[in-house]
């Protein structure tokens, strides 16, 4: 193995060191190639200075220190393509190539542990404890920080999936591509001092229903070219979607063909992280709500036992003629219909009693939990009661952007009586006129006739005004709106007037006095029931 060239000025413990390093990253599976040149470093930074120095130095250090020091004398033979030198000067190639290998190595060990943490408190949710994790669905920045703040609370994970439709290859709805969002992520978490360790991060719906307008086999080929790219990103849940009929489908789709292309999909993740140290888990099924609420009047049938034991059956058989039996054995859960649903204006709540006889049938299955999607909206009681009948994953979207919006609004109505008027932003004017400039995403949504739709636009609990935020006018809107409340504070009064609980918090000193602090405490305040019912509140 190469050596670094430092200036010695006590060996003392240096042999030692390098031997413990070298076995810590063999025994936690790391590739060879990477347990010298990962400890070499920990042995030559405490070797500068006299007498014996605390071995251990962070990975940040150490990488920094190994791409600063000067020549290494290497062995001329190749790992597993790691070029190593006979001798002379590494490239700055070479040095790049070492120190990328040794970054996803790390991204690849923190992703198992954080999974395997995971898998632990759904594992003890089968056992019958109150242990569970919720689902962050968004791409919004604000909601994801009062999210990571929730977290760092609780020191809890946090899972934040993103679906098909707003990420993909081809950019989605939000213009990131998978590696793009898990970069975007990563820097909100840094932001925030979250550890991106304790980050989980999904793909939601990951099968062809971006391009169902199109033949099955040119929108699974997409659909296989999007999980790939989702896996080769580093993100480790993955739900299985094939349910959607494509333009030359019969509709209804067989169930057995939507589990053939599940078990498709699920050989290409396979394919892209063969090679890595942390596989994805998966989940299966596809009797979900309508994505986002409902559009039409609610008509809600808990999932029946028998349509669980059919689709586990033709789902396992998939994987098995596919020789996926190793995946199979890491799908963590199934998406089921536990009775939950919220329209614009509606919320149907669960009803444990009807959803019992699924939720006992679940402990005749191996190794999985129920996944509930649209959670949004249920009450705290609803959501421990979801827990405790199994369902040990919560999605939750919706909720989490209509409780944002209620902040700024509240904001923006502060802001008409104590912000003078050439400095106000206008924000809700200036909502409303792009929407109904741009009606794509709430048009064939939101019915009745203009005032119903004008209060449909504003408060509906399916929350269309979420994919505006994005849009130029409204984002710069917005930001005059948050730098209006960081001069001017807003006065307790009128805090208390139309945002109470925010109020009370700045009271007690538990949030400050700026905008962006009363949004994330309303996010918060979301969130901490879902950590409640996850029993994840671990710091009350």
């Amino acid at each position: 193995m190469p050596s670094l060239r430092v200036e010695v000025k006590d060996s003392v413990g240096a042999g030692d060191t390098f031997d413990a390093g070298f076995l810590r990253q063999g025994v936690r599976k790391a590739p060879l190639e990477t347990c010298a040149p990962m400890e070499i470093c920990p042995v030559a930074y405490p070797s500068r200075v006299p007498g014996a120095r605390k071995p251990s130095v962070a990975g940040h250090t150490a990488k920094a220190f190994s791409n600063s020091i000067g020549s290494r004398k290497c062995l001329g033979r190749k790992i597993r393509g790691f070029k190593l030198f006979s001798r002379g000067e590494p490239s700055m190639e070479d040095i790049v190539q070492r120190s990328n290998m040794s970054s996803e190595f790390e991204e690849s060990e923190a992703s198992r542990n954080s999974v395997d943490e995971m898998r632990q408190l759904l594992r003890e949710n089968r056992e019958g404890k109150r242990r569970g994790i919720y689902s962050v669905c968004t791409a919004n920045r604000l909601v994801l920080e009062g999210a990571f703040a929730q977290a760092a609370h609780d020191g809890s994970l946090l899972l934040i999936e993103a679906t098909c439709n707003q990420v993909n290859q081809q950019g989605g709805y939000t213009g990131m591509v998978p590696a793009q969002f898990r970069d975007y992520i990563h820097a909100i978490a840094q932001e925030m001092h979250f550890p991106i360790r304790r980050v989980v991060l999904g793909g939601d719906h990951l099968g062809p229903n971006p391009w169902k307008g199109e033949p099955a086999s040119v929108a699974m080929e997409k659909a296989c070219i999007m999980v790939a790219a989702y896996a080769d990103a580093g993100f480790s849940k993955i739900h299985l979607d094939a349910s959607m009929a494509c333009a030359d489908d019969a509709t209804p789709l067989a169930s057995q063909e939507i589990a053939e292309r599940a078990a498709w999909l699920c050989e290409v993740a396979e394919t892209a992280t063969r090679d890595s140290a942390a596989r994805p888990v998966y989940v299966i099924g596809t009797e979900v709500p309508t994505p986002g609420g409902a559009v039409e009047e609610m008509e809600i049938e808990v999932t029946s036992t028998e349509s669980l034991r059919e689709t586990l059956e033709v789902h396992r058989r998939a994987f098995e003629r596919r020789n996926l039996l190793s995946a199979w054995d890491r799908i963590v859960g199934v998406v089921v219909q536990p009775g939950v649903e919220f329209g614009h204006d509606t919320v149907e709540d669960y009803q444990p009693d009807k959803a019992l006889p699924l939720s006992e049938s679940l402990l005749q299955q191996d190794g999985i939990v129920f996944e509930a999607h649209s959670t949004d909206y249920q009450t705290a009681e609803s959501l421990r009661q979801l827990v405790s009948g199994h369902f040990g994953i919560l999605k939750v979207g919706p909720e989490l952007t209509f409780v944002m919006r209620e902040a700024i609004f509240g904001l923006a109505r502060i802001e008409e009586e104590w912000i003078v008027d050439e400095r106000r932003s206008n924000l809700r004017a200036i909502i409303e006129r792009v929407m109904l400039e741009h009606p794509g995403n709430w048009k064939s949504y939101y019915h009745g006739d203009e005032c119903q739709q004008r209060i449909a636009r504003a408060y509906s609990l399916s929350d269309r005004i979420r994919y505006y935020w994005p849009n130029g006018e409204i984002s710069k809107a917005l930001a005059v709106l948050l730098e209006n409340f960081r001069e001017h504070p807003a006065p307790l009064p009128l805090l208390s007037q139309y945002l109470p609980r925010q109020a009370e918090a700045i009271r007690a000193g538990t949030i400050s006095n700026n905008p962006v602090s009363i949004i994330h405490d309303k996010v918060r305040e979301s969130l901490a029931r879902y950590a409640d019912a996850c029993g994840l509140a671990l710091r009350g």
